[in-house]
C-alpha cells in the first residue's frame, strides 16, 4: 500500500498519519532534490533515539533542548540518545546514553525502528538512527542536563510539542504497539525533511 500526502497536511494533523506496512510520502512543490550521494561516500553518523515509557504506558519522557544557544535542536523536545562509540553496540549505546541523560538504567526496551537521515546534520552529514522504546527501568530522572530540562510527556499530546518537522512521521510508530520493526529513510534539506518512506516487518 502507498500512500502521498503533502506533508504541510501532515503536520497539522492530530498525530493521525494513516499508517501502512509500506508508505511513502512526498512533499509536494518542493525543488529538485540533489543527488544522492554514492554508496562509497555514504559514511553515515550512527546514532541511538530512546523514548523511556512511565509505568502507566501513558507518557514519555523528553528532553527540552533549552540549555545552549549553538545547539542545532535548541528549542525542540526530543527523545534521549546519541552518538554511538566505537566500542560499542547499538544496545550497548542505548543503554550508556539513557544513562547518562536521565540517570536511568534500562531493564527492558525494543528496538521500534531504524531511520536514514540524509543531510540532517547541520553541515549536511547523514545520520543512521536506531529508535528504542524504553518500557522498564530502574531509578528517578534527572530533573534536567547539560543539553536542558526533562519531562514527562502525555504520549497522545506529543504532537503539539515543537520538535523537528520530521518526527511527526516516525513517532506514531514508536508507540502504536504494533509488532515488527520499520525501517525508514527520511532526506533532510535546509533543515526540513523532504520525503519519508517506510517499511515494516
Amino acid at each position: 500500500m502507498r500512500n502521498r500526502a503533502d506533508v504541510r497536511e501532515l503536520f497539522n494533523c492530530d498525530c493521525g498519519l494513516r499508517i501502512a506496512e509500506y508508505c511513502t510520502f512526498l512533499i509536494k512543490d518542493y525543488p529538485s532534490p540533489q543527488p544522492l550521494k554514492t554508496m562509497s561516500s555514504y559514511t553515515p553518523i550512527i546514532a541511538t533515539l530512546g523514548f523511556v515509557l512511565s509505568p502507566e504506558r501513558t507518557h514519555t519522557l523528553l528532553i527540552h533542548r533549552n540549555a545552549r544557544p549553538d545547539d542545532q535542536h535548541l528549542g525542540k523536545y526530543n527523545g534521549l540518545g546519541g552518538k554511538m562509540q566505537a566500542d560499542e553496540d547499538v544496545a550497548g549505546c542505548m543503554r550508556r546514553e539513557i544513562r547518562e541523560e536521565s540517570g536511568l538504567e534500562c531493564t527492558e526496551m525494543i528496538l521500534r525502528g531504524t531511520i536514514n537521515w540524509p543531510n540532517f546534520g547541520k553541515a549536511g552529514e547523514d545520520w543512521l538512527g536506531f529508535i528504542f522504546l524504553i518500557s522498564r527501568f530502574r531509578g528517578r530522572p534527572f530533573a534536567g542536563n547539560s543539553e536542558g530540562t526533562l519531562g514527562w510527556h502525555a504520549v497522545d499530546q506529543l504532537h503539539t510539542l515543537p520538535m523537528w518537522p520530521g518526527d511527526r512521521y516516525f513517532l506514531p510508530l514508536v508507540f502504536d504497539g504494533r509488532p515488527g520493526v520499520f525501517h525508514g529513510c527520511m532526506p533532510y534539506r535546509d533543515g526540513m525533511p523532504r520525503s519519508w518512506h517506510y517499511e515494516r516487518f
